[in-house]
């Protein structure tokens, strides 16, 4: 171990050596640009509304060599660290709240290290700003001291908030709030309140107002989400008493205009003052302070300024002129005054606004007739109109508008220098609609784009629209739901549909028709669209109560629209209800019900909806009847025969009950029927768990079928599932089985029981006397088929204690040859006292307590089924005889 050591010590001195020898070069980041999530850091900017603990960045660099390098964060002394970096994944994470309002950019020492050299770089990461501050306001609250003679729409006070915010963030809409907001008014960029146009202010009403300004901010992110921050104050507004206030000017600012051919003493603006005490104000006299540069004049009355000189004498493109206003007291003394700048421009005249003409002259009505719904891009070139300026330059520069309903029409040029052709093209050509305008009347207006005066000129088009055949009949809804009576004679009224055409003339008329599957007893007059039953037609609801067809609604030219009629026949109660007559002979075993159920060919509830009551049952009080499903079933006390025995004091257990149906419609109609009920006891069958099902089931025909039908599905998978598997195994093995023939041994009859032995059905001697007495003992005989030898099957019967003689067998129960299996009993008579047993020197057979049934063999022949039903059938009879021998051997 100690050798390996040293040796292992060596290679890495000589590693080492050899890394001393190679240059190593310094880590570096990725300089990813400034939109990228990962780098060096470089141009990030990060809103200042970051949740702290988010992942804002990583840097991102290698080494040259290949080595694992690490990250590190710093900051200039002093400064707030708002950063931590992941020294492994460059992870960098915000740890401190920004607030741009404060600081708007942080600086960042980013290094990276592979353990042997660390480079450093400062980067800037800009914060940018949220929607976090709300405006503060800088002058308010205050209070303002206003003289009641204050004119409406005077300035009162100007309020100043500042937003530090950036963007629509920082700018501010001001508002008023509450009730003084009728009196007032802000300017809601600049913060100007002033005195509401139409209101004033009077002392001896009001000497103060408060009143409450909003400052919101125009809303910015926040988060997230759209946020808009508002603040609140006051301004308290005193009403001053005072009646020697200076002249004010009205309509200010003031601004006129020379243009070139003015001529001189022509008037370019006049200013008007009024004296500031408006209980008793003094006349006022106008002058000019400055600006006027001995060009223009003031009338010191009026106030109208007028032009001394010649326009091309002006050396001055723009004139500010200081025109003062001063009150004239009683001795023509002037007292205080106003002053206010009056703005007079030179200008270019704009002489000629823009004409328009037609095919003989200026014209400013245009008029077109055409067909409604043109094409889309059609040119109206029935209109021939022309546009001219005769100005030059800027002023001969104007905008071509058409103004109307919608936008179906639109105006080719737009903008027109000096003269153009005029061209209206269709844009819209689904609502040029006769329906809706039998005429358009627009305005086509010329509107100069760069002078001061916007001269305009407009011209009327007016358009008369022709009707076409443009619109199908439509039906006021898309389906009728109609209802009539069943009983309803012919030439009955169903429903009535509407259709219209808002297309007028011959276009507008409308026929109706009907087709369907459902429509031949119906009929419909084409002009008023009135359906009704045709003359002979007879409806039933119990053979149909449903009809469904289509009206069509079609004009003159064959356009047309559908809608769908559905017709209801109402189901009245004119059916009684009616009982099936094979079910009024029932067999009750106790404990079980019997069903008695009886139709009504009513269509619909609660027509059709049954109530079973007994009227009458003979003895009285034995039976209970549910009224819903007809199940009657004996009192609870009856729990044996021998309690029935002691009812009816006779050996007879049939009973005679009077039932009735009553359906539930109005009128209600009943039916009442005598039901035969045969009373028995249930008896345990000789055939283990499946005759017992069949006797608790032999009401119950689809339950047993359903039985059959499992045992028949099952034995079928079995089959097929040996069958797949021994051919499976013998193709593995690749062994061919030899053909075998199969003995089967007889059954031997059991000790104290007779049998019956029958010839083959098919033999020889059948059907003409011979094969033996069937009171003897019988044996069905299989013929050989398929290599298996003929076997007997030994039928044994037991005696049948209850003498049931009421043997039916039906076509499912002789089918072919094979065992004998039970039959189902069919209205066993009531029980009676045992006899004895017959003598030795009569039939040696017994009355088996079920009847059989021959079942059928594997093989037998379809085309044999017909020939054994009728041999079934005869053992059958032959049988029924013998036990009625045999019972009435026994009642003598």
């Amino acid at each position: 171990m100690k050798i390996a050591k040293k040796l292992n010590f060596s290679i890495v001195v000589t590693v080492v050596h050899f890394c001393i020898a190679q240059a190593d070069f310094a880590p570096y980041f990725y300089d990813n640009g400034p939109y990228i999530q990962n780098g060096n850091l470089a141009l990030f900017s990060l809103s200042e509304d970051t949740a702290v603990g988010t992942h804002i960045y990583s840097l991102n660099g290698t080494d040259p060599e290949g080595q694992e390098v690490r990250y590190g964060l710093a900051f200039d002394p002093g400064s707030k660290q708002y950063f931590r970096v992941d020294p492994v994944s460059g992870n960098i994470t915000l740890v401190e709240k920004l607030d741009r309002e404060k600081q708007d950019s942080i600086d960042v020492l980013v290094s990276i290290t592979d353990g042997r050299s660390k480079v450093v770089e400062r980067v800037t990461v800009f914060v940018m700003d949220a929607n976090d501050e709300k405006p503060e306001f800088q002058n308010m609250p205050a209070i303002v001291n206003v003289l009641e003679t204050a004119q409406s729409g005077s300035s009162l006070f100007q309020v100043q908030a500042l937003d530090r915010d950036t963007g629509s963030g920082g700018s501010i809409n001001y508002y008023l709030q509450g009730a003084q907001s009728s009196l007032f008014s802000i300017d809601r960029h600049s913060g100007v309140l002033r005195i509401r146009s139409g209101e004033t202010l009077d002392y001896e009403k009001s000497k103060t107002h408060f009143v409450t300004v909003i400052a919101k901010d125009g809303g910015g992110d926040f988060n997230g989400r759209e946020q808009f921050m508002s603040s609140s104050a006051s301004l308290t507004i005193n009403v001053v008493d005072q009646q020697d206030t200076p002249p004010s000017f009205i309509g200010t600012p003031y601004f006129g205009f020379v243009y070139e051919v003015s001529l001189p003493g022509s008037e370019v603006y006049r200013v008007l003052a009024k004296d500031g005490d408006a209980g008793n104000p003094n006349p006022i006299v106008y002058s000019m302070d400055d600006g006027d540069d001995g060009v223009f004049g003031i009338n010191k009355t009026n106030g109208r300024i007028t032009l001394l000189t010649q326009p091309g004498n002006l050396k001055r493109e723009i004139f500010n002129i200081i025109v003062r206003a001063s009150e004239v007291g009683e001795n023509g003394k002037l007292l205080d005054y106003g002053t206010t700048p009056v703005v007079i421009r030179v200008v270019d005249l704009n002489n000629n606004p823009p004409t328009f003409y037609g095919e003989h002259g200026p014209q400013n009505t245009f008029q077109l007739t055409m067909n409604e719904h043109p094409p889309e891009g059609e040119i109206l070139r029935g209109l021939k109109i022309t546009v001219n300026d005769s100005d030059q330059g800027a002023n001969a520069k104007f905008n071509l508008r058409l103004i109307g309903p919608g936008r179906m029409l639109r105006v080719v040029p737009q903008t027109v220098l000096n003269e153009a052709q005029v061209t209206i093209l269709v844009d819209d050509s689904s609502s040029m609609d006769y329906e809706k305008y039998q005429f358009l009347t627009y305005k086509l207006l010329a509107v100069e784009i760069d002078t001061p005066e916007r001269f305009s000129a407009t011209a009327d088009i007016i358009i008369h629209l022709l009707d076409t055949n443009d619109n199908a009949p439509k039906f006021s809804s898309d389906y009728y739901i109609a209802r009539i009576p069943e009983n309803s004679p012919g030439g009955s009224n169903v429903v009535s549909v509407t259709a219209t055409d808002p297309d007028s003339g011959r276009w507008g008329e409308v026929r109706y028709s009907i087709y369907g599957s459902g429509a031949d007893l119906f009929l419909i007059q084409p002009a008023s669209g009135i359906i009704y039953t045709q003359p002979w037609a007879s409806l039933d609801a119990e053979l149909r109560s449903k009809y469904n067809f289509y009206v069509k609604a079609e004009d003159t030219e064959g356009k047309y629209s559908l809608a769908e009629v559905f017709v209801t026949v109402l189901d009245l109660n004119d059916h009684s209800p009616a009982f099936n007559q094979n079910l009024l002979e029932k067999t009750m075993v106790i404990g079980a019900p019997v069903m008695i159920q009886a139709v009504d060919e009513d269509a619909e509830e609660p027509n059709n909806v049954i109530e079973y009551s007994i009227m009458k049952a003979d003895p009285d009080n034995i039976f209970d009847i549910n009224t819903s499903t007809g199940e009657i079933v004996l009192k609870s006390y009856v729990k044996s025969m021998a309690i029935v025995q002691n009812i009816t004091k006779q050996k007879e257990c049939i009973w005679s009950v009077v039932v009735q149906a009553r359906d539930q419609g109005q009128p209600s109609f009943s039916t009442t029927a005598v039901l035969k009920i045969d009373i028995t006891e249930a008896t345990q069958l000789g055939g283990g768990p499946l005759s017992t099902f069949l006797m608790q089931s032999r009401d119950k025909p689809l339950q047993i079928l359903a039985m059959l039908a499992g045992v028949i599905g099952t034995m079928v998978v079995v089959t097929v599932t040996i069958s797949t598997a021994t051919f499976m195994r013998n193709k593995r093995s690749n062994r061919v089985l030899p053909h075998r023939r199969v003995r089967r041994r007889p059954q031997k009859p059991s000790q104290g029981w007779s049998t019956w032995t029958l010839p083959r059905p098919f033999g020889r001697g059948w059907g003409r006397g011979g094969g033996g007495d069937p009171a003897d003992k019988f044996s069905v005989s299989r013929g050989e088929e398929e290599g298996v030898e003929a076997e007997k099957v030994t039928v044994e019967v037991v005696e049948n204690i209850n003498y049931n003689n009421n043997v039916t067998v039906g076509d499912a129960g002789w089918v072919g040859l094979g065992s004998l299996r039970p039959l189902p009993l069919a209205h066993p008579p009531p029980p009676c006292a045992p006899a004895l047993p017959p003598p030795a020197s009569q039939y040696h057979w017994a009355v088996p307590t079920v009847s059989g049934g021959v079942a059928v063999t594997a093989k037998a022949k379809r085309k044999q089924r017909s020939k054994e039903d009728l041999m079934n059938k005869a053992l059958v009879s032959e049988l029924k005889m013998r036990l009625e021998q045999k019972r009435l051997q026994n009642q003598y």
